[in-house]
């Protein structure tokens, strides 16, 4: 067998022939990976032939041997392939990704506009300083710098995926800068205050029918949004059979293909919220669309005129008093966009969400599971202005923690508390598992028998005064808590 192998082979030396007679010479021999090749050496001098043909031979002994790594062969061969071919096989990697329709076509498009710009034929001819360029570009024609740095991690994803997949021996992008969005933000968004979503409530709750939902079904739609944190795109998905409204907390879930981040999502609502929407499916087959939205590019226009219609309400409750009508008229109360160019639109109540969970003192880790951040940095640099005391309160701590060791035992509520723990751990591990927090108040019984969980209301953040009684019950009385971190979390609560 092995001598019919190196017979066949021609004992590494490989052939040469003529498939026509007078033509050029056609080399044939085996690669390092014992694959016959064959290939025109493009000469009709057989002596000329044959030094090809011995080149070849002689590599692929090399490569046979390891002297010549052949996947750098691969690497030239790849990237001498034309741009386009490469952008095709990145996007349908994307697509078996399940990657959102809409972002796949704006990556690409943001990628062809670069290489447009920089006139590259292959990925070899990928450089930064072609990129740093176009961005230098994209600013002169006062594009913000959240704009060019979504360009630039288009190409950076695009580079970087080259690489991965063998294609570039290095990432040419490495070494690319991306701007920080917040130094030029263009567009900023602010949350709804409490007045604010009352007035919008009630002023459109009776409205007539507009861009299709009656004026009950978009404050509906609102206060789910509000209270779930869903992106519009998401909450267009919901059919009826994701919402479970009978369970004891009630819940909705996003699949997996409807969410940004492509992961299962479970968000808890109110039981007055959740009785809503079980009035407004009462009558809907299970696939049904829970909600019918208008377009996409439509459902900020339909908000904002509802917003508007309130303020309008808001501002005629006082034309009889010329004073506060023109103060009203001046005020940033419902406005569109307010003195600081911050506006309003319906992704703002996603916004609204975080915000108003970090506003009632809930853990920063709980505000990111419910808003599904992929990092607390995100949490954090998005609502962390609105934690209340995190510092003030931390400092406050010293004195438990410099204290005789009975002192700090009290003051954390480990003391003589084994018993109640015991008992407080069975009630709690009696509870739902919940995946995600949600904006409740936990108000604990102050024999420690009991939590409840209560309904987000507008007291809980217009009352400092009984907050802090609440809060020194808490901490004075006897109430134990199953440890330190939900004893905390409860004051947090309150505060």
């Amino acid at each position: 067998m092995a001598d019919r192998q190196r017979k066949r082979r021609g004992n590494g030396q490989g052939t040469l022939y003529r498939r026509v007679e007078g033509g050029p010479w056609v080399a044939s021999w085996y690669d390092h990976t014992g694959k016959r090749i064959q290939r025109s050496t493009r000469t009709i001098d057989r002596t000329a032939a044959q030094r090809i043909l011995n080149k070849h031979v002689a590599d692929a002994a090399l490569r046979r041997d390891g002297v010549i790594d052949p996947r750098l062969d691969e690497i030239s061969r790849q990237s001498k392939r034309a741009v386009d071919l490469h952008l095709d096989d990145y996007e349908s990697k994307m697509q078996a990704a399940n990657r959102d329709p809409k972002h796949i076509t704006t990556t690409i498009g943001y990628i062809k506009a670069i290489r447009d710009s920089s006139s590259w034929m292959t990925i070899g001819d990928i450089h930064v300083d072609d990129v740093i360029r176009y961005a230098g570009t994209l600013k002169q024609d006062g594009r913000s710098s959240r704009t060019i740095q979504a360009y630039m991690t288009a190409a950076k994803g695009f580079t970087r995926w080259l690489t991965r997949q063998g294609k570039l021996a290095a990432d040419p992008l490495v070494s690319l800068n991306k701007p920080n969005p917040q130094a030029d933000r263009r567009r900023e968004r602010r949350m709804l205050l409490l007045e604010e979503w009352e007035w919008v409530r009630s002023a459109t709750k009776d409205a007539e029918v507009n861009f299709g939902l009656s004026g009950t079904e978009r404050v509906l739609l609102y206060a789910t949004a509000i209270q779930t944190g869903l992106r519009s795109s998401e909450l267009r998905a919901l059919t009826r059979g994701q919402l479970f409204l009978d369970a004891d907390l009630p819940f909705i879930t996003c699949k997996a293909g409807s969410t940004k981040n492509r992961k299962m999502a479970r968000q808890y609502v109110t039981q007055e919220l959740a009785e809503q929407l079980e009035d407004h499916i009462s009558r809907k087959a299970p696939k049904t669309p829970v909600f019918s939205m208008p377009r996409d590019y439509e459902v900020a226009d339909m908000f904002r005129a509802d917003v508007a219609r309130a303020r309008r309400m808001w501002i005629d409750a006082v034309k009889h008093d010329p004073e506060a009508f023109a103060k009203r008229e001046q005020s940033d109360f419902l406005s569109d966009r307010n003195h600081e160019d911050q506006r309003l639109d319906f992704h703002c109540l996603r916004h609204t969400c975080g915000a108003w969970l970090a506003m009632t003192g809930a853990h920063p880790k709980a505000v990111q599971a419910v808003m599904r951040h992929s990092t607390i940095t995100l949490t954090m640099d998005t609502y962390g202005h609105l934690f209340p005391g995190q510092e003030a309160e931390t400092v406050a701590r010293f004195p438990e923690m410099l204290g005789s060791p009975d002192e700090a035992a009290e003051a954390t509520g480990t003391d003589g508390a084994a018993a109640e723990c015991k008992q407080l751990c069975k009630q709690w591990e009696r509870k739902p598992a919940r995946s995600s927090a949600t904006a409740r108040d936990v108000k604990a019984d102050p024999a420690g028998d009991v939590i409840d969980h209560k309904s987000l209301r507008g007291e809980a953040l217009r009352n400092p005064m009984q907050r802090s009684a609440k809060k020194k019950q808490i901490a004075s009385s006897g109430t134990r808590t199953p440890n330190p971190l939900i004893k905390s979390q409860l004051l947090c609560q309150l505060s």
